[in-house]
């Protein structure tokens, strides 16, 4: 290896352990090789980037730790990036491969490096790929990760399947795998779920990839996209991925809200929803959506606005169908910095709507969405099949969004506008699949990596109108939204 570079790094290095040592000094004598060794392997290595642009925005900014010699951070679809590496002649590679990047020569496991980095952020994300493998002090570098991450940040950790070391061994014995000459960490996801509780990070979600690493004819790549993402099976998986969050601080500023209620046919519980409404620690506006109503609800809304002076209400007439299309409506002209959805049915008490503000004003999560099959529900509440329906879906539907929802279809959802806005502006992904509304919020909000919270509720009969619900048709609609789900969501 070039002894230049080795005295370079010898002040900031005056603390490394010999095997930290060992593992400059390999990486220093293999940078030049490693653009040939991922284009061995380069089905493998075009997989792991498929993935990692999935879960990251394409406006988004990009740190990469550990960023080798540029070749990951190239193809990402960023808008902004930044690599960093302790090894000179690694960032000397990376700067040719990848020119429209900026990279810092620095130890991520010292501090005294970080003003440095954190000079190029803000950063939408941060990427450990293979990372944490390599370290000496997996806490120390999560700790100051997370002094790098805004509150919005999320870190993206990769790593091996432990399940995996002998086929990675024999794939150095016979060539088909870099020979790494120190010992690497083995991280199973209980340790790196301690480390992160270690340095206040929280984990949002975890999923695992490439069956075979390989293509075989395309016969890998089948097996890759429909076969490895299911249950038992991705537990088999070579690459493993985690997307984590910096634990936020408690919110001292009490946000404004902007409640919707959707209603069609909905007139006699129209006044109920304003009156029975907890008071909230700030500013409140009421969005009546009215919806083609076949009774008088125009005609209440309106009358609300003139018996209540006081309060901050807002009436509108949808310009399409459907609730989904009546809730986006409302959304785009709501002024409070908290979005809520109130159906206009009362089943949810709105008394309970204080519960999800405070979720969301506390900073414990970023996205709530309510659940009736917590507690017991009044009699004639929900029909028979469409309880065990839900149930079922939810089961389905947690697996498919690798975050738990025990109820999908509860009309109640709360999130921060500024979160709505970059929804919106990521709906072409999903395109005009949800005629309820519902999973355009939730696939938005896993897709975005929010922090998702679930609040029970006391779900209520009826006590005006007929249910909107039809169970066999909209049944139907579940069962393909699951098949777009898995398509969208795991066969990636």
């Amino acid at each position: 290896m070039n002894s230049d570079n080795r005295s370079t790094m010898s002040r900031s290095g005056s603390n490394w352990t010999s095997r930290k040592w060992a593992m400059f000094d390999d990486v220093e004598q293999n940078a030049v090789n490693r653009d040939s060794w991922i284009k061995k392997n380069s089905y493998y290595h075009h997989h792991d980037i498929n993935f990692l642009n999935f879960l990251i925005a394409k406006n988004a900014t990009v740190l990469d730790v550990g960023c080798g010699n540029g070749w990951l951070i190239s193809k990402l679809e960023a808008a902004k990036k930044t690599g960093v590496d302790f090894s000179p002649t690694m960032i000397d590679c990376a700067k040719k491969i990848c020119p429209e990047a900026n990279f810092i020569l620095a130890d991520i496991e010292s501090r005294s490096m970080l003003g440095t980095i954190e000079a190029q952020g803000p950063f939408d994300y941060i990427i450990l790929s293979d990372t944490l493998n390599y370290l000496d002090d997996i806490e120390v570098t999560l700790a100051n990760i997370n002094s790098l991450c805004s509150p919005s940040t999320r870190i993206i950790i990769s790593t091996y399947n432990q399940l995996w070391e002998p086929l990675l061994k024999l794939g150095e014995i016979i060539g088909l795998k870099q020979v790494t000459r120190f010992d690497l960490n083995w991280i199973s996801h209980e340790d790196l779920q301690s480390f992160c509780t270690l340095t206040e990070l929280e984990i949002l979600t975890k999923e695992q990839h490439q069956l075979i690493p390989f293509h075989l004819l395309g016969l890998g790549h089948l097996l890759n996209k429909w076969l490895a993402p299911l249950p038992l099976i991705r537990s088999l998986c070579l690459r493993k991925y985690v997307v984590a969050r910096p634990v936020p601080p408690r919110r001292l500023a009490k946000p404004t809200v902007s409640v919707i209620v959707p209603v069609r046919n909905e007139a006699g519980n129209i006044e109920a929803a304003l009156t029975r409404l907890s008071k909230f620690p700030a500013d409140m506006e009421l969005i009546y959506v009215e919806g083609n109503s076949s009774d008088n609800s125009w005609e209440e809304i309106q009358r609300m606005q003139k018996d209540y002076p006081d309060v901050d209400i807002t009436a509108l007439k949808q310009p399409g169908k459907g609730k989904g299309d009546a809730v986006h409506y409302a959304f785009q002209q709501a002024k409070g910095d908290i979005l809520m959805i109130l159906d206009g049915d009362l089943t949810v008490p709105p008394e309970d709507m204080i519960k999800f503000y405070n979720v969301l004003a506390s900073g414990v999560g970023e996205f709530v969405n309510g659940t009736r099959l917590v507690y017991g529900m009044e009699k004639n509440a929900m029909r028979f099949l469409n309880y065990h329906a839900n149930r079922t879906f939810a089961l389905i539907f947690s697996y498919l969004l690798n975050q738990q929802f025990t109820d999908t279809l509860c009309g109640t959802k709360v999130m921060f506008r500024s979160d709505y806005e970059k929804i919106l502006a990521n709906k072409s992904f999903f395109g005009d699949f949800d005629p309820f509304g519902d999973f355009d919020f939730i696939f938005g909000a896993v897709k975005l990596h929010l922090k998702v919270v679930e609040v029970p509720v006391r779900y209520r009969a009826r006590t005006y109108g007929s249910t909107q619900i039809s169970r066999f048709r909209h049944g139907f609609m579940l069962l393909k939204m699951v098949i777009f789900a898995f398509k969208k969501l795991k066969a990636i």
